[in-house]
């Protein structure tokens, strides 16, 4: 595979985090793990910024992110330009984000569904492609804003 994944997660999706960096190294993917390295609590923003930062620089084409609901990872990660953080909790979101809205970073409910799902979601998200046509136009108009 030899492609590297960044992740980041507050305490609220450590467990997680740290499952799907094994389930992600098994497969062949190098991860570049943002933290946080325990289950202390700690500031999602501390973690989510600089990955997202780094995907909007084009340093990796996709992220994962995670926290206890999802939705202040994402919140901080959509502040990014060029970030599209989509917020999925069964494969066909994640599907669909990738195909209609180019999304560049997966986010997580840490603490609202299964790990198993969660990693068959990122395996959706991972091997899914942008279909551009209609979609492109969308897509860039986000940020016309």
């Amino acid at each position: 595979m030899n492609q590297t994944i960044p992740i980041a997660s507050d305490h609220g999706g450590f467990e997680m985090k740290q499952f799907l960096i094994g389930k992600l190294e098994a497969v062949g993917y190098t991860v570049r793990d943002y933290g946080t390295h325990s289950a202390d609590s700690v500031d999602y923003p501390d973690m989510i910024h600089p990955l997202a930062t780094a995907i909007s620089r084009n340093e990796y084409p996709l992220g994962i992110i995670l926290c206890g609901s999802g939705n202040g990872a994402q919140m901080t990660a959509n502040h990014h330009t060029h970030v599209r953080a989509a917020l999925c909790w069964n494969v066909e979101l994640a599907k669909l984000a990738r195909q209609h809205n180019d999304a560049n970073i997966l986010t997580l409910p840490g603490r609202f569904i299964p790990c198993d799902l969660a990693w068959e979601i990122v395996q959706a998200f991972l091997s899914a492609s942008f279909e551009g046509g209609r979609h492109t136009r969308r897509v860039e108009k986000i940020e016309q804003f």
